[in-house]
């Protein structure tokens, strides 16, 4: 789930603030996502395995989690959280604040399963701060009768500056209940409410069949609400729309938008969760105030082909609109990849990955994302530099001097020539961009790339996770592609280890150079190529490439030889990371 706190630009001066809280369950009698294990939902963790816990990501100190608010000097991370167990099960809406979105301290959970309309799950969420400052949770329950329904919470008691107690009240509750023509099992995550023409604005996701539906209601009362005649948005052959979320961009520049802006040259962003593929997509397109309707822009797809956020293990992402930076910042989930036996064993599941300032690339045809400025405060002062190393074919070379399980690393290779690049293979326009990853993994040799980083890497590399780049001639034009390759990331057995790859939008005809950032920390490795423009995230749990034994290589496996410009490899230190804030306490 994710939140947002908005100025909005309306003479009525008031100010919006929403998360989503991000999840879907199997529940009988309601279609979902996710498996529940009754043998091992309750089973609580006496012991923390630390061996792949991350250091500088988000997740409490034990159990199963599952997005931010901005709201009176705190960001408020409101997040699904298993209390119980390290599976999904007794969820509950768990409640942080931090000033700075990278140190956080825990606070008493926000909303619990205890009313008729959401007595069998709280799900997904937004709030909306009224004229008064005052907040107010819009989140999905799961009523007695298994039906989804849309209800709100309000805070117990304003002056508390951290928001720490809330109530569902019975009045009013659902304010939203679904009718005959809405599929009642698939209704879930409304958005960041947004002000246009007189009233409020929600977006609620569902699915007609195959027919993914993003049905919009409006409100001049915040109180009653109304379905409009038509949908915002929907699509043909995607399935169920899970956390949906809309928001504009700004057409120039990097500042973001509170989600109430609208104007001629306003672009709008449409993202979905797609419960069928567990990845999230997005399209950029144009929103008509007055008709109510959102149009993508040709060539912005709508489908399973389209863009996603990140090609890796992301999902459920949510954007808010930081105010106080004047940024969009987003913010999304990674589930475990080992199991959930391990997950009962290591005692935890679930991180929050690192958050990102999103906009829109001078183009006009996607976004950008970069992580916020504020991780870089974790950097060590003395960082590891290496400037003009040539890697010839074959050649691996350590980066040391570093805690390689736990580092930020910058890096700008670059070629003199583009004449060694493979042709691209017709067959391959077809099939997604990690089949050819893993036909041409870092071990296949190849002309220009493959050459990159070998991440969490073991000294004998046993295990290793390449994130690398490789290019084709196709035609009289260059198709870069970018890997995130964990099949070598363990020798541990029953793991999911995917080949995780995307195509770079840059003409490395002009530039012969690409650019690439990895966050790695331990059982994750998020990776930025060409200044946000691919990202893709890995899990992965080596056994032997653990803590201070895990190491960090440049590699070439390419006949063109590649420089190293320019690397710079930090450790990362450790937060304050979820540490009770105690009743009467207060954050420096």
């Amino acid at each position: 789930m994710c939140g947002e706190k908005l100025r909005s630009s309306t003479a009525t001066s008031l100010h919006v603030a929403a998360f989503c809280v991000v999840v879907a369950a199997t529940i009988i009698g309601v279609q979902g996502s996710h498996k529940v294990y009754p043998e091992l939902q309750s089973l609580s963790a006496e012991k923390v395995d630390e061996t792949h816990r991350t250091g500088y990501h988000f997740q409490p100190s034990k159990h199963w989690i599952n997005g931010p608010m901005y709201f009176n000097g705190f960001y408020h991370l409101f997040y699904q959280y298993n209390s119980k167990g390290s599976v999904w099960g007794n969820i509950v809406w768990a409640h942080s604040v931090s000033k700075d979105l990278i140190n956080w301290q825990a606070l008493e959970p926000a909303i619990e399963a205890t009313k008729p309309f959401d007595i069998k799950g709280c799900w997904s969420g937004s709030a909306t701060i009224l004229p008064g400052n005052k907040p107010v949770i819009l989140y999905t329950g799961v009523d007695k009768h298994n039906r989804q329904v849309q209800d709100y919470a309000v805070p117990t008691n304003l002056s508390d500056p951290y928001l720490r107690s809330w109530v569902k009240p019975s009045k009013g509750n659902p304010f939203i209940d679904p009718d005959r023509s809405v599929n009642a099992s698939a209704f879930r995550d409304p958005t960041t409410a947004w002000f246009v023409n007189g009233e409020w604005h929600t977006v609620i996701g569902s699915k007609r069949d195959m027919v993914g539906v993003a049905y919009l209601y409006t409100s001049k009362d915040f109180k009653k609400w109304v379905r409009a005649k038509e949908p915002l948005h929907s699509a043909r052959g995607t399935g169920m729309w899970e956390c949906p979320d809309f928001y504009p961009v700004s057409p120039t520049g990097r500042r973001g938008l509170d989600t109430s802006a609208v104007g001629k040259e306003v672009k709008h962003v449409f993202k979905v969760s797609l419960d069928l593929t567990r990845f999230d997509y997005y399209t950029i397109g144009v929103y008509d105030k007055e008709k109510e309707k959102y149009v993508p822009d040709v060539g912005s797809v709508d489908s399973w082909a389209g863009l996603r956020y990140d090609y890796g293990n992301f999902y459920a992402s949510k954007s808010f609109f930081d105010y106080k930076k004047h940024r969009r910042v987003l913010w999304a989930w990674a589930n475990e990849s080992d199991g959930e036996a391990r997950d009962k064993d290591k005692g935890w599941a679930g991180i929050q990955l690192i958050p990102r300032k999103v906009w829109l690339d001078p183009s006009g045809k996607q976004l950008l994302q970069w992580p916020i400025e504020e991780l870089e405060k974790l950097r060590s002062p003395n960082p590891r530099k290496l400037n003009s190393k040539v890697l010839r074919k074959g050649q691996y070379v350590e980066v040391g001097g570093i805690t390689a399980a736990q580092a930020d690393v910058e890096v700008t290779f670059s070629f003199r020539s583009l004449d060694r690049a493979e042709p691209f293979d017709p067959k391959w326009a077809d099939l997604p961009a990690q089949d050819v990853c893993h036909q041409k993994g870092s071990t296949v040799p190849g002309g220009l790339g493959p050459f990159g980083l070998l991440t969490v890497a073991s000294e004998k590399l046993g295990e290793f996770t390449p994130v690398m780049f490789r290019v084709f001639k196709k035609g009289g034009k260059h198709v870069v592609l970018f890997c995130s390759d964990a099949t070598s990331s363990s020798l541990a057995k029953g793991l999911y280890k995917p080949s995780f790859a995307g195509y770079v939008d840059v003409d490395v005809s002009k530039t012969k150079k690409i650019s690439l950032r990895s966050l790695i920390d331990h059982s994750v490795v998020e990776s930025f190529a060409e200044g946000g423009k691919t990202v893709i995230t890995s899990r992965v749990y080596p056994t032997l490439a653990t803590g201070t034994k895990a190491r960090l290589f440049l590699f070439n496996n390419g006949t063109e030889e590649i420089k190293v410009d320019k690397l710079t490899a930090w450790n990362m230190g450790k937060p304050v990371m979820n540490v009770p804030l105690n009743k009467g306490a207060s954050i420096n």
